[in-house]
């Protein structure tokens, strides 16, 4: 994976846009997976997070937890 795959992957997981996170979480194997909530958990309890990306990472695991904004 490079960093347009990866630039892709995060650009997707932090849109904000549920069905777009879905897609791309659904798309990742379950290491992949995990990797990806462990970050964004991180990133939405972890102080020095921009407030934008924040609320970003908030969003993202709603939608993948399934919960409405």
């Amino acid at each position: 994976m490079d960093n347009q795959d990866l630039q892709a992957i995060w650009d997707a997981l932090l849109s904000r846009q549920a069905e777009r996170v879905l897609a791309m979480y659904n798309s990742l194997g379950s290491r992949d997976k995990e990797r990806v909530l462990a970050h964004l958990k991180r990133m939405s309890t972890e102080s020095g997070w921009h407030p934008e990306q924040r609320a970003s990472a908030i969003a993202a695991l709603a939608a993948i937890q399934g919960k409405t904004q």
